[in-house]
């Protein structure tokens, strides 16, 4: 039960940060994106967490990150852009697109933006849940 709370609320910060950030770079949002930005939070967290316990390689940890959050964001982009047709985002003008839905511009950003993210999940686990304080290695 511990857990679920734990990872309920991870969800949820995740959720709404990446609700917001949207909302900041591009003026607005749509509701699922709390639910893709809650799993992108707690999926990338899970990597520091369990995948390098012991090598704490921050640049290798981004490099699955940026990967797991364009995987996610396809996944969405195909389910709600091209099966429900929302039209929620369309990267089809951009360089480097895979049928509008992921592009290398946003995995570069994605790339960028989960260092924040990392070190953010794991001061959450320590602050909030008093798990181990975090400590990273770059390489």
């Amino acid at each position: 039960m511990k857990q679920l709370i734990k990872y309920s609320i991870l969800f949820i910060i995740g959720g709404i940060s990446y609700f917001f950030i949207e909302i900041l770079w591009r003026g607005y949002s749509h509701m699922t994106m709390l639910i893709l930005g809650g799993l992108c939070f707690v999926l990338v967290g899970l990597i520091g967490e369990h995948c390098f316990a012991f090598n704490k390689s921050l640049l290798l940890q981004q490099v699955i990150s940026c990967l797991i959050i364009t995987v996610l964001e396809l996944v969405f982009g195909l389910i709600l852009n091209v099966g429900m047709g929302l039209d929620i985002w369309d990267y089809s003008n951009l360089k480097f697109n895979f049928m509008g839905q992921i592009c290398l511009k946003y995995s570069m950003l994605w790339f960028f933006l989960s260092l924040p993210t990392i070190i953010l999940y794991d001061y959450i686990r320590y602050w909030i849940f008093g798990e181990e304080k975090p400590y990273y290695k770059f390489i």
